[in-house]
């Protein structure tokens, strides 16, 4: 989420939030036909053309996660990881198959939207929560790459390294960011440079992944001594002797973080109907077809980066990539420079939905007041900061969001608002569309308990690799 954020257009995914055009005018959606499609004539037309729409979902679907996902290979192998990469596309092209159809039939603009005509009022809310929670955690992933990576910056700017100065401890620094740039942009009404963030956040990456190519060519695996804060991942998987060697199947005790860190990666659900509602001659074909496009570009870029990533440091590989880079490299303190202004610019984009989703839930009935837009600002600010400060690495973050709402978004909620939403007279109940649709649901629910019971393991057992910031 970079798209980094997993949250794109204005504000979509909101709670009762208008969909608006490049023009900034509200929108309204009616009911649409039978056939999936969404209606073409109305109070608003979509005017985005094909492209467009595969940039802006692209654009949602990239996020923090693809810096993760070079650690989350050295810990499966290429082979599987490639399996599993492949496996987590697949599902997400049919989940969002799954949303088009529902949406097609009752003619529904948002994610939330649908809850509330599955389940009603309890549906709503539950939605609403779950996109909260992620995109808390959305918001939490990028500050901690803040914590991270601005102490090498400065280090990088300043030419020596850090010797217990406040400024550059990571804690501090996202204090500053969040107040001093964050919160700021938070207090606006309207994100009025949300178009260009967006745009600027995918070239970020672009440049990351040409930098990661790149310095897999120029650089010497790098092999840590005993005593070095990098290690490699266990004794039992590699060696002195073969930690520069890449393996095809393996597994370790991070291995369960990798569907996971792989499912957080493709996150892009609450923004497919915002994106459907805006596409020109908007039909379910055409929609799933900018969907397909932009999980198969995503997926290009998510393999090379983990692939590159990988095959430069092999076992030695951090959970945040780039802090494997020397803070002496010009050209990775250039990238470094570039993602760190990508993902300060995205929290306030982040942070607009759950507000929105706070106050449709909280205050559906009350006008707009200052008071209130400000203080729940600062109260999710204050939140991410303390989860910033006090998680230890962002494995974790990645860890527990990619096994809780991720699977929530792209499994467990367009299976059941699948069957609850399409009329049982076009297509019964022990059709096979049906049958899928709750297999599906069921899976997430499995993925999601079996993920967290190995993340809770891997806990317990205290074998980690130390990913923390400074």
């Amino acid at each position: 989420m970079l798209t980094i954020a997993h949250t794109r257009g204005s504000e979509p995914g909101a709670v009762g939030s208008p969909i608006r055009s490049a023009q900034g005018a509200s929108c309204t959606v009616i009911s649409g036909d039978r056939t999936g499609n969404l209606p073409v004539t109305g109070p608003f037309e979509g005017k985005t053309s094909f492209g467009m729409s595969v940039f802006n979902l692209s654009n949602a679907i990239m996020g923090s996660g693809i810096l993760g996902l070079a650690y989350a290979m050295s810990n499966t192998g290429i082979v599987l990881f490639l399996t599993l990469l492949i496996f987590i596309a697949i599902l997400t092209a049919y989940s969002i198959h799954l949303l088009l159809k529902s949406a097609g039939v009752v003619g529904i603009r948002a994610y939330e939207q649908l809850g509330f005509r599955a389940f009603g009022q309890t549906g709503k809310i539950i939605a609403a929560c779950i996109i909260t929670v992620h995109n808390i955690g959305a918001m939490s992933s990028y500050l901690f790459i803040v914590k991270i990576e601005l102490p090498f910056v400065i280090e990088g700017l300043l030419g020596h390294k850090s010797s217990g100065e406040w400024y550059l401890n990571g804690n501090y620094l996202i204090i500053i960011v969040s107040l001093g740039v964050i919160l700021p942009l938070a207090l606006m009404r309207q994100l009025g440079y949300l178009g260009y963030t967006s745009g600027f956040s995918l070239s970020c990456m672009v440049f990351f992944l040409i930098s990661v190519i790149y310095k897999k060519f120029v650089m010497e695996c790098p092999v840590y001594s005993d005593n070095s804060t990098q290690t490699s991942i266990s004794a039992v998987y590699s060696s002195d002797n073969d930690t520069c060697t890449a393996k095809l199947v393996t597994l370790t005790p991070q291995a369960a973080y990798t569907i996971p860190i792989l499912a957080f990666a493709f996150v892009c659900h609450p923004e497919v109907l915002p994106i459907y509602t805006e596409l020109k001659k908007p039909t379910k074909k055409r929609m799933q077809n900018v969907a397909n496009i932009s999980i198969m570009a995503m997926f290009v870029m998510y393999l090379l980066t983990a692939i590159f990533g990988y095959l430069t440091f092999y076992g030695n590989v951090e959970g945040e990539l780039l802090k494997n880079y020397s803070t002496a490299d010009t050209l990775m303190l250039c990238v470094r420079l570039a993602v760190l202004v990508a993902v300060t610019l995205t929290v306030p984009v982040v942070l607009f939905p759950i507000r929105r989703a706070v106050l449709q839930l909280l205050f559906p009935e009350k006008p707009f007041h200052w008071a209130r837009h400000i203080l729940i600002a600062l109260c999710l600010l204050f939140l991410v900061n303390l989860l910033v400060i006090f998680v230890p690495n962002i494995r974790d973050i990645f860890g527990v969001i990619g096994a809780t709402s991720a699977p929530s978004l792209i499994f467990i909620l367009p299976g059941i608002f699948y069957v609850r939403i399409v009329p049982e007279e076009q297509e019964p109940m022990k059709s096979r569309p049906k049958i899928m649709a709750i297999v599906f649901a069921a899976l997430g629910f499995i993925f999601m308990v079996t993920s967290i019971s190995f993340i809770i393991l891997e806990w317990v057992t205290g074998h980690s690799k130390g990913i923390g910031g400074h």
